[in-house]
């Protein structure tokens, strides 16, 4: 049950709620329990009472030659008759039952109740259709063969529910004043509790769009701590994914200002020149670097994808055997045109071993871009070998790339990993996103990735490139 129902949730009034709502619903059953405790209260002094009378009238019971005798004084009868709220009734039967004084209809007790000669027992009961409590004893008698006598004395319950209503009003009219304090204080009190939230609200309000440094720790309650500690951490993470966005931008608009540029000048001297060879030169430039320019987009937006779609990789069964087959028909026009021998050694399309859990298009975006690194980079006439290696006891499928390239210095091989970096030295077309893309779905999918020489010199005298890649752990049931 909620007092304080409300479209949106709100923490002040989920607590408000939760305990004003045990206060309210306690206070009709404290009412209850104040008036049964009230009544026992009020009917002790009124049981006292009745059974004095009791015993007072058991005294007037005298035995007299074998006869029993009960004469009440006229004094005694009025006392009992002197009450104005409620009515008194007695009965006194002798030895054999016989009425002897009082009223002759008042019930008698139980007869489960053995006569104990002097107890008092109390009891309720109905007489002439009024509740009455009954106080009534046996009284044994100096006759062979008798026996005792029954003493009663009833009495209605009036002056026992008016004490119990006075005893109840006395202790819950202070209740209809502490009942709306006690509410006016939880409030108060859950104004202030909550006060350092509605600050931290407003120092976050305040800040500019671009200040992502950390919430001060110290200033929040330590229930509120982990939050802002959690919050802390997503402005750190959220701070570093907007430097790498911009600094990748910034890299992305240097990248595409060259070929566009180059495009453009091209395409002024083409339409400068009259000759129709140098047009046809001019043209080729042009589509040439329209072919830069392609190349460097479709590298940015592959590594885009890579990002993003990594952030809710779907984890599903691939053959990499199949994806390296793809990869290399994707391939072999580059390989052609540079004369390189593109191979490939391993598993079949098909096979349990070659199956890994991830995702296929991005796997296969992994291995087309070592292989066009590797044919870039390799001389004419060389060679580039993709080879896949599976072990079911480790779980572990490892990817080879090997080129008769000129190899890369091992002080280079960490920085290649980044975006737009390039190796010195070298007269290649390309972005430097090749290596940056690999590493990033690498990541994605769990996988290690390390770059060595190829082993043995070409016949070029280079010592080659071998980069591998290991999906530990990957592999598909």
């Amino acid at each position: 049950m909620k007092i304080f129902q409300r479209g949106k949730r709100s923490l002040f009034g989920e607590i408000l709620d939760w305990m004003l709502t045990p206060l309210l619903l306690l206070w009709p059953i404290s009412l209850a329990l104040t008036w049964l405790v009230a009544q026992n209260i009020a009917g002790k002094p009124f049981d006292r009472a009745l059974e004095y009378n009791v015993q007072a009238l058991a005294k007037l019971v005298v035995v007299r030659q074998q006869q029993v005798i009960f004469s009440m004084p006229a004094p005694a009868r009025e006392m009992l008759r002197a009450d104005d709220s409620d009515l008194v009734y007695y009965q006194v039967l002798g030895a054999r039952g016989e009425f002897l004084s009082g009223e002759a209809d008042l019930p008698l007790p139980p007869e489960e109740n053995k006569p104990v000669n002097g107890e008092v027992r109390l009891r309720e009961d109905v007489m002439r259709g009024e509740d009455v409590r009954v106080a009534y004893t046996w009284v044994d008698i100096d006759v062979p063969g008798a026996h005792p006598l029954l003493v009663q004395v009833a009495e209605t319950l009036e002056k026992r529910k008016t004490l119990a209503t006075e005893i109840v009003k006395g202790v819950m009219v202070p209740q209809f004043v502490t009942l709306p304090l006690a509410v006016l204080l939880v409030w108060l009190a859950l104004v202030r509790g909550i006060k350092p939230l509605a600050q931290l609200e407003k120092r976050i309000r305040a800040r500019k769009p671009d200040d992502m440094s950390p919430l001060d720790e110290s200033a929040v309650p330590e229930e509120v701590a982990p939050l802002v500690s959690s919050i802390n951490d997503l402005l750190t993470r959220l701070k570093a994914s907007l430097t790498t966005q911009k600094r990748f931008l910034a890299d992305a608009a240097h990248q595409l200002k060259t070929p566009l540029a180059g495009l453009r000048m091209q395409a002024d001297l083409a339409q400068r020149e009259t000759d129709a060879d140098e047009l046809k030169k001019s043209l080729k430039q042009i589509g040439r670097a329209s072919i830069r320019a392609t190349h460097t987009v479709n590298q940015l937006l592959a590594m885009a994808r890579a990002e993003t779609t990594g952030r809710s990789l779907a984890q599903l069964p691939v053959d990499l055997a199949y994806v390296v087959s793809e990869a290399i028909q994707d391939t072999l026009p580059h390989a052609f045109e540079k004369q390189i021998d593109l191979g490939y050694e391993g598993p079949e399309q098909g096979e349990a071993a070659s199956r890994v859990q991830g995702n296929a298009t991005l796997l296969k975006e992994l291995v087309r871009n070592l292989l066009d690194n590797a044919i870039s980079y390799t001389p004419a006439k060389g060679q580039v070998t993709a080879r896949l290696l599976t072990d079911r006891f480790s779980g572990v499928v490892v990817l080879l790339v090997e080129d008769t390239g000129p190899g890369i210095p091992e002080a280079e091989r960490e920085l290649v990993f980044q975006p737009f970096y390039r190796a010195l030295g070298t007269n290649v077309d390309g972005t430097g996103l090749g290596l940056a893309i690999v590493q990033e779905i690498a990541q994605q999918h769990g996988a290690t990735i390390s770059i060595e020489d190829a082993g043995k010199p070409s016949h070029h005298g280079m010592p080659g490139t071998r980069v591998t890649v290991r999906f530990v752990g990957m592999l598909s049931a």
